[in-house]
């Protein structure tokens, strides 16, 4: 049976414009709260096919959007390459062995032992395809090398990025060695998830707009475009998303390039803007304000902005980044209802 989000972000008429959105499998719901409960820790759930299978087919039963995403975290890399990972109550994520050396990179396993480790995601795809209705996609993804470095490097979240941005500068070869042994990982980590049978690929570049625009090739956007490159070669029909967070200026200058299908526009990049310099060699994803959420007239007023500027043609609509934990299921329900209607659904 055709999905018709695979068909949407390989660029081919849909009868409407499919909708989901990033983090829908996730604290807002009741339902994924008790299923957290049950699993003790956030670790915990990622590690249980069984509960991250059910968590991931949430919001398909409750919304009704056109894709599911796989329940998982982008730190379970860094965590099966070796580093010590905890998730602390009110503080997100740790390691409490952040990588300062190189002798502290040349620790971590790499390439086919680490993609190897990860035994439970791939466990979880293959359990979620034997549950999810045929007309919906299923989405894998990664983070992308920068984001997934900036956690290694620094050893938690951060609003400064300067232990990061100070190797960048003044230890660049220690950062690209990083880059590059994370880089082989989520390679081999994204053909398993196709193996396993995820039906399109989302590369997160979260902390994408730490990096000044002059910087973010060199850093980041190259390091994603050898991914995309690598699985296009390999899996021509699986379409490929990048979605990289606050590079308007990026945009803007004409920097983005790359073998790949679409392109998530953040909240903070006009959609009219990113349809001029990119809505001819991609499929655009986005982009509405996730507090809109909070309104639902304002939650229509975007989707019908984003409507006419897109003219229901070569657009996935989506958040311009996650769903927050307060906002009410209705009004979710309300923004995938209205994608819907304006592009024709109903």
């Amino acid at each position: 049976m055709s999905k018709i989000f695979v068909d949407a972000c390989l660029g081919k008429e849909t009868p409407y414009t499919p909708v989901w959105m990033m983090r829908q499998a996730g604290r807002y719901l009741p339902e994924y709260m008790e299923v957290r409960a049950k699993a003790g820790n956030f670790l915990n759930l990622c590690h249980n096919p069984e509960m991250a299978c059910e968590v991931t087919l949430q919001p398909v039963d409750i919304l009704d959007v056109d894709a599911a995403i796989l329940f998982s975290d982008i730190l379970v890399i860094p965590d099966e390459m070796g580093m010590d990972l905890s998730f602390v109550k009110g503080e997100g994520p740790k390691f409490s062995d952040p990588i300062t050396s190189e002798a502290d990179l040349d620790r971590l396993i790499g390439g086919q032992e680490a993609a190897n480790k990860l035994t439970y995601v791939y466990d979880t795809i293959k359990l979620i395809k034997t549950k999810l209705a045929d007309d919906k996609a299923l989405i894998g993804f990664t983070g992308s090398p920068w984001t997934l470095a900036t956690y290694m490097i620094e050893g938690q979240g951060t609003k400064t990025y300067n232990i990061c941005k100070k190797m960048m500068y003044s230890n660049p070869e220690l950062l690209h060695k990083i880059l590059r042994k994370v880089t082989d990982v989520v390679k081999l980590y994204m053909e398993k998830q196709i193996e396993s049978g995820i039906d399109v690929a989302q590369i997160f570049d979260s902390w994408a707009a730490a990096i000044e625009p002059s910087k973010y090739d060199e850093f980041s956007w190259q390091y994603m475009v050898e991914i995309a490159e690598h699985l296009k070669a390999k899996y021509p029909h699986v379409p490929i998303i990048m979605f990289p967070k606050g590079v308007a200026a990026f945009i803007e200058r004409g920097l983005v390039y790359g073998n790949f299908d679409v392109f998530g526009v953040d909240w903070g990049t006009p959609m009219a803007m990113a349809k001029e310099k990119l809505g001819e060699k991609y499929v655009l994803q986005g982009n509405m304000e996730p507090c809109r959420l909070y309104s639902k007239e304002a939650t229509t007023e975007c989707v019908e902005a984003l409507q006419e500027i897109m003219g229901g043609k070569r657009h996935i609509f989506n958040l311009g980044h996650g769903i927050l934990p307060d906002v009410p299921v209705e009004n979710a329900k309300h923004f995938i209802d209205e994608c819907h209607r304006v592009s024709g659904k109903r």
